[in-house]
């Protein structure tokens, strides 16, 4: 089996992945401030973590994800500066914070759900609050000092600080708050006291006054409490790599009493960039899931994007480049319907032939078997769940046609050298368009191909994909029976009445697309 292999941000290089627990991979990713809608630049860093879960599940770990949620404590500023974002959205909503929170996470485990990503455990930092006031005391005496505002973390008490970041630069430390009184400009809250004459909702009581924890602080904690310490693989958005997960190391080398950086190997994924300025969740309409969903765009399109580039690319992010990711997952669901058709169409000829004793009464192999679950759309079934499927040609069953191990092949290699999706997506192309194959050999391959990448290709079906943009003012039905009329009158060449009523979809938002090779016939222009 090919070696996987990641780039780890603390040695800024390819290492071969060597699990703590042998057998197990335990990975864990920051996640979301609960405080608003996720934009799709959040996203898709969970696209990324969701796809080193299922590769890890591709090559026979047992995987633990965890996934935070930060429901108390994130400031305004990455950098430990401004208001508390569950407070001001509080605030602003004449809501409870408990409130804005519960809502803000049942949304984003809704993306999550729509973008095909496999629930992880889904801890929230509130349900931490003592086990973080009782880190917070272990290492109060020898790495921090209290201040009016707080405790603060003396990042000079911790070798190589900010090694992860590489650097300690004028731009870095400008990002970081001034606090009068701090022995170093890159130290940190461990806790924030509440102001004098304030009340919070959210704070606490603990050895350094009322308040709340610092941001930071939450990661280490839920990391150790639920994946043990040192961990396997910690992940986030190359943001956190210069201040956010610094500070995470510098606490767990200070609770461990050692160089420990808590993961073995940290993973970052790079920004997802977008010229209109809406990426910004304070300019109105931002780019979020339900906006794409919106204008009509199925959400497996936006996670084949993300796939189409390497996670730690740079991804530009435009509707032209979104609509032509959809066309091709159009073309693989579409390929993939015909294979099952014919698939069917097999097993039902061979139960015609056994029913006239035609042939032997023989069962269908096993390979026939799991295709058929896969057809079903029944893949947590496939050998007991995603972890029983291996990442190597002998994981699918039976005799495999040279083409199929051979692009099986392609695909293991791709995706072990750092998860080069973008390879690894040609590969699944390439098995659907495979002619003269076996296809239950063929359908399973793709199965455990798509078990790695989560692009739900076997259920998935062209209805599905047909998404109706919200401002459209006519229903499918309409535009079909539209449709059908102006077949009935292309067929008694009623030119005159074709165009008529071709004329009339066009006005109502519906593009009509003669002889369109993927056979979609129409979509919704809003």
């Amino acid at each position: 089996m090919t070696e996987l292999r990641l780039f780890n941000s603390l040695t800024r290089q390819l290492e071969t992945f060597t699990p703590v627990h042998d057998g197990e991979a335990r990975v864990y990713s920051c996640g979301p401030t609960v405080y608003n809608y996720q934009h799709i630049g959040n996203m898709r860093a969970y696209v990324f973590a969701d796809t080193l879960g299922r590769v890890l599940s591709y090559k026979g770990y047992k995987l633990t994800h965890v996934i935070n949620i930060t429901d108390v404590g994130h400031l305004t500023s990455d950098a430990d500066a401004g208001d508390d974002k569950m407070e001001k959205a509080a605030a602003a909503q004449g809501k409870s914070a408990w409130d804005i929170a519960a809502f803000y996470q049942a949304d984003f485990e809704a993306d999550l759900e729509r973008l095909n990503i496999r629930k992880p455990a889904h801890p929230k930092a509130t349900e931490y609050i003592d086990a973080m006031i009782e880190w917070g005391k272990s290492i109060s005496d020898k790495h921090c000092y209290i201040l009016d505002s707080g405790l603060y973390f003396d990042v000079s008490t911790v070798p190589e600080y900010g090694r992860l970041a590489r650097a300690v630069t004028e731009d870095g430390e400008a990002r970081i708050e001034e606090v009068d009184g701090k022995r170093n400009a890159a130290d940190f809250a461990i806790w924030r006291k509440t102001p004098v004459g304030e009340t919070r909702q959210m704070e606490w009581d603990s050895p350094w006054g009322k308040g709340a924890p610092g941001w930071h602080l939450e990661c280490s904690v839920m990391s150790k409490a639920l994946l043990g310490m040192p961990f396997d693989i910690h992940t986030g958005g190359i943001d956190h790599r210069e201040i956010h997960h610094p500070n995470e190391i510098a606490q767990n080398q200070a609770h461990e009493g050692c160089a420990d950086s808590g993961a073995r190997i940290w993973m970052h994924n790079n920004f997802l960039i977008e010229r209109s300025g809406k990426m910004s969740k304070s300019s109105g309409e931002f780019l979020r899931l339900q906006l794409l969903f919106d204008k009509g765009f199925h959400p497996l399109a936006y996670r084949l994007m993300c796939l189409q580039a390497h996670y730690r690319s740079e991804l530009e992010f435009s509707w032209e480049g979104l609509q032509a990711a959809f066309v091709r997952l159009k073309r693989m669901v579409m390929g993939v319907s015909a294979l099952k058709t014919r698939h069917a169409d097999t097993q039902t000829r061979h139960a015609e032939l056994v029913s006239a004793s035609i042939v032997p009464n023989e069962p269908m192999v096993e390979a026939d078997k799991w295709t058929l679950k896969q057809v079903q759309g029944d893949v947590a079934e496939v050998r007991g769940d995603v972890a029983g499927v291996r990442g190597d040609v002998a994981g699918v069953r039976g005799d495999l046609s040279s083409p199929i191990a051979a692009t099986l092949k392609d695909f293991a290699a791709a995706i072990a050298d750092d998860l080069n999706t973008a390879i690894a997506i040609t590969a699944l192309e390439n098995i659907v368009g495979l002619k003269k194959v076996d296809v239950a050999q063929q359908l399973a391959a793709i199965a455990e191909m798509d078990a790695a990448l989560g692009l739900n290709l076997l259920p998935l079906t062209r209805q599905d994909l047909r998404i109706r943009p919200k401002a459209a003012i006519i229903t499918e039905a309409e535009i079909e029976t539209a449709l059908a009329a102006r077949t009935e009158a292309r067929a008694a060449k009623d030119f005159a009445k074709s165009d008529t009523i071709r004329d009339d979809l066009i006005a109502k938002g519906v593009e009509v697309m003669d002889g369109d090779p993927l056979g979609w016939d129409w979509k919704l222009d809003v």
